[in-house]
């Protein structure tokens, strides 16, 4: 009963038959028998999905649903929502681990009524403990009622934490659901939350006043994990407080350290604080940006205000203050706040509040693409509480990497790592020794009395001075001797004077799917969860992703994927693979090389595996590229355009004709990487020789 209860858009029937959601809607359109929808809407409908799994093995599609599949697609199309259905599981996954006997006792009969009457109490029994009476804690206990549409994913939950760990199956389903609706939360990625818990340093008290999914007390958990360590969290959204709580209880399961003390609370931090007597070593937050409504009329003579009451448009300063009347003296709060905090004129005198009495201490620029948006270069403030009698801090560390990394590139681990780096150890030099010497274009403490202007402006990049250009005249003229190379490069692999054709040829052909059926390549997506590769200190192993953004730039992979996420295992690339996006209408392919192998496929991405003894791979991208070609396989929707690649065409010639095509191809493809190699450098020497020119160390 209760698995009929459940429903399945097209995309996870799709994902459980391990084809394209053209070939359900094929399915729907040739087979009678196919079950009708039960839910959802005309262009977007909903299936029962005991309906489909029946039908998809009648079919032979379908040996077995993964435990792992079926538990998602129970919890994704539960009767009540994926996020209840998502606490129901996290609450019986805490007891699973915390009392296993008990759990055994209550599912020892097959009456899910039954089930769903005895659960309350003995959830009860584990929540209270750990979160507090339900009256103190953002997570309540679901009755009976509610609990009984849940009893199927419940008991496929336990079981899957039987085979893979508690905390690992609750960090795959909570993983997929963000996943699945990036839309509706506000991430802070794991790179940065792990960058700011490093920033303020271990605590055995931390405290997120706008804790959202929890990112930032997951760091302060994996950075510190000494028994003893209270957590607490506060959110406006209900949901989002009772997620954290949990998140939280399960961080520290399957070996990983002692469980910490954890409160979590459902209010509007700012206008009802439900944590006022916490004081924290630490307190990191992720404020909501731009708010008008965030209390400016009912708090005018709120004691949080020490530093000046916050225009109505200065909601972000008004954190800023909370985060500060929340901390112990001498301990570190560190926000995440929008660019134009640090130099809105309506902030600017508690801004010189904050340097007078040395409550701001550094003021840290990401590069645009680090934290949604992407195409804003965020700021990390570090503050700190100033003990009674400490005097006030002389000079404020500006820190600004915006230039080490562009949106696209600030994805790839590398380039995170070296963000990571230089603002850690630009703060800890600064910290210890309450100075810096200055590091052109990136670091440099100010005097305080430098700062206390009209404008009392902190934006680090109007502070420092710029790296010399382009690394100096020697390095200008390093890119210069490059960009000749690679030109001259350019002008050699140019391919030649095409010869045309006495008549059009008139290849007989076959399609992508044909071959696949007759074994002559093999097709694949991706089965496991490809991430932004700010990879968090969370101790799992993380193999690098290509992704479709890699392929449409010629770039490294740039993503990550954790083995932890329960996520399916990944498709890992080999050198021959031929590389398809199925998404973006654009006419791209890529042929795995040798330093690219190893990686896993991410999505959006389809990989043919073609057998060498028929087909040769750059023939085979080649003819995957033109222009006609995918316009026939495309299918449009009002947003964007897939690609169906079984419907790609491919001339069926002999191995020794396609070896003459594939070297074609690939000649063109080395043009192709030369050009883009060309432009980079070309655009690196122009902007060096501007600002080479404009700074008045190069002459005209």
């Amino acid at each position: 009963m209760q698995d009929n209860a459940t429903e399945v858009t097209a995309a996870g029937i799709a994902r459980l038959a391990g084809v394209g959601r053209a070939a359900v809607s094929n399915w729907r359109r040739r087979h009678t028998d196919f079950p009708k929808p039960v839910g959802g809407t005309e262009t977007s409908p909903s299936f029962a999905l005991a309906e489909i799994e029946e039908w998809l093995r009648a079919q032979g599609k379908l040996a077995e649903v993964p435990l792992r599949e079926r538990v998602w697609q129970q919890l994704a199309g539960h009767p009540a929502g994926p996020v209840t259905a998502l606490l129901h599981a996290g609450s019986v996954l805490l007891l699973v681990h915390d009392r296993p006997t008990e759990w055994l006792a209550l599912t020892g009969t097959d009456d899910d009524r039954a089930l769903a009457e005895r659960l309350p109490a003995a959830l009860e029994g584990v929540l209270t403990p750990r979160f507090g009476h339900a009256t103190e804690r953002a997570l309540a206990t679901p009755d009976s009622t509610a609990l009984l549409p849940s009893v199927a994913l419940l008991r496929g939950a336990a079981e899957l934490a039987a085979e893979r760990g508690a905390r690992s199956t609750f960090a795959f389903l909570l993983g997929r659901h963000l996943d699945a609706n990036p839309r509706q939360y506000t991430l802070t990625p794991p790179g940065p939350a792990e960058l700011m818990a490093a920033l303020a340093g271990p605590a055995s008290t931390a405290l997120d006043p706008a804790c959202g999914t929890g990112a930032l007390l997951h760091a302060v958990r994996a950075l510190d994990t000494r028994p003893g360590q209270h957590l607490y969290g506060q959110d406006a959204t209900a949901e989002l407080a009772a997620l954290t709580a949990l998140r939280l209880a399960l961080d520290g399961h399957d070996g990983e350290g002692a469980a910490p003390a954890i409160r979590t609370a459902a209010a509007d931090t700012l206008r009802r604080d439900a944590l006022g007597s916490v004081r924290a070593d630490v307190v990191l937050a992720h404020p909501p940006f731009n708010e008008r409504g965030w209390g400016h009329d009912e708090l005018a003579y709120d004691p949080r205000w020490e530093y000046g009451f916050p225009a109505r448009t200065e909601s972000e300063l008004a954190w800023v203050q909370h985060a500060l009347a929340r901390l112990k003296d001498g301990g570190t709060a560190v926000l995440l706040m929008p660019p134009t905090v640090a130099s809105r004129r309506s902030g600017r005198r508690i801004r010189a509040d904050l340097l007078r009495r040395g409550a701001l201490r550094a003021v840290i620029a990401l590069p645009a693409g680090a934290v949604p948006p992407n195409n804003i270069p965020l700021h990390l403030w570090v503050l700190r509480r100033p003990a009674a009698a400490a005097p006030a801090a002389p000079e404020l560390l500006l820190v600004d990497t915006t230039s080490q990394a562009g949106p696209g590139d600030v994805r790839e681990k590398q380039a995170w790592t070296a963000v990571r780096d230089a603002v850690l150890d630009a703060w800890r030099a600064f910290d210890r020794a309450g100075t810096l010497a200055e590091r052109p274009g990136l670091a440099r403490s100010v005097p305080v009395i430098e700062l206390l202007d009209d404008e009392v402006d902190l934006a680090p990049a109007r502070r420092l001075p710029p790296p010399a250009a382009a690394g100096g005249a020697g390095e200008l003229a390093a890119v210069r001797e490059r960009f000749a190379d690679t030109l001259r490069l350019t002008t050699k692999l140019a391919p030649p004077a095409a010869t045309p054709a006495a008549s059009p040829a008139r290849w007989p052909q076959t399609t992508i799917g044909e071959l696949a059926r007759a074994g002559a390549l093999t097709l694949r997506t991706a089965t496991a969860t490809a991430t932004a590769a700010t990879s968090g200190a969370d101790g799992h192993a993380r193999v690098p992703v290509l992704t479709d953004h890699d392929v449409l730039t010629g770039a490294a992979p740039s993503g990550t994927h954790t083995g932890a996420a329960l996520d399916g295992e990944p498709v890992l690339l080999e050198a021959g693979d031929v590389i398809v996006p199925v998404v973006g209408g654009g006419a791209a392919v890529r042929v795995v090389d040798e330093a690219t192998a190893g990686a896993a496929l991410g999505r959006g991405l389809a990989l043919l595996r073609p057998d060498p003894a028929a087909l040769d791979p750059w023939f085979l991208a080649g003819f995957l590229r033109g222009t006609a070609n995918n316009r026939q396989a495309s299918s449009y929707a009002s947003t964007a355009t897939r690609l169906d690649v079984r419907r790609l065409q491919l001339p069926r010639l002999p191995l020794a004709e396609q070896a003459g095509y594939g070297a074609r191809f690939r000649s063109l493809a080395a043009f192709e990487d030369a050009l883009r190699l060309a432009g980079r450098l070309g655009e690196q020497l122009v902007q060096g020789l501007h600002d080479g020119l404009t700074d008045g160390v190069l002459e005209p």
